[in-house]
């Protein structure tokens, strides 16, 4: 005998149904690289909206206005990682990243910013099945969120030695603090990008005897007195604490 399905296993199940044919407009993409290298997105009256929208058309349409004025080919790769983040297809999906790479890498590494550069760094270190594709991926990652731990810790602070200001704290909860080429601050006491950091880099702190030294290093800026630990001892998010 079939057991029938609870009113709630029946929603979960629409809902997860919803969710895959909303996204399923996008498995097919254009893959015409050439054509979107030369074509540009065109110019709106929108402005773009900080966050993520919990609709996929709403978070693409968003999206789309980040690159006005920009090739195509930009936001197609910036389409994928969406994606990839909200798990459709995932496998897929990273492999129509992949190949977009193999093809265009001089392209997107010339004409993307580093909040874009970052992410795609972020993806292979997620998903690739190489992993020494993954570490150097995690490399670039580790690079570029120090930098940030730095520039977040020197607004903040005003400077080497001065006390911490309140008001720049505040400021970070606003919108996007942006800094240069696409980088922004923390939002100080509640931003969990080292936490996210932090969860990539334990597969590898579980690699024999270099995983060992560099968790050994990673605890040490912890605990000393670094900007990691400046950031730490403002932070008051459990749930997006990185130590």
């Amino acid at each position: 005998m079939v057991r029938k399905k609870s009113k709630l296993e029946a929603l979960l199940s629409f809902n997860r149904y919803r969710k895959r044919w909303g996204a399923a407009k996008y498995a097919k993409l254009d893959q015409d690289y050439a054509g979107m290298k030369q074509r540009l997105i065109e110019d709106s009256d929108r402005e773009h909206r900080s966050g993520k929208q919990k609709s996929l058309d709403d978070h693409m349409a968003n999206l789309r206005l980040e690159f006005k004025g920009q090739p195509e080919l930009l936001f197609y790769h910036a389409q994928l990682i969406v994606l990839m983040r909200r798990e459709y297809n995932v496998r897929e999906t990273y492999q129509q990243f992949k190949t977009l790479w193999e093809n265009e890498a001089p392209f997107l590494t010339a004409h993307l910013d580093l909040r874009w550069l970052i992410s795609a760094s972020d993806s292979i270190a997620d998903l690739d099945e190489d992993m020494t594709a993954r570490a150097i991926a995690m490399i670039g990652s580790s690079l570029a969120n120090t930098i940030k731990v730095y520039e977040t810790d020197r607004f903040i602070h005003g400077g080497d030695e001065r006390p911490v200001s309140q008001d720049a704290i505040e400021q970070t909860q606003g919108a996007p603090m942006h800094r240069f080429n696409g980088m922004y601050l923390f939002k100080v006491g509640t931003d969990d990008t080292l936490r996210n950091m932090r969860w990539r880099l334990d597969p590898f702190f579980k690699q024999g005897i270099a995983g060992a030294i560099a968790k050994a290093i990673y605890d040490r800026l912890q605990e000393n007195d670094t900007a990691f630990s400046r950031l730490r001892a403002l932070h008051h998010r459990d749930r997006s604490g990185w130590w």
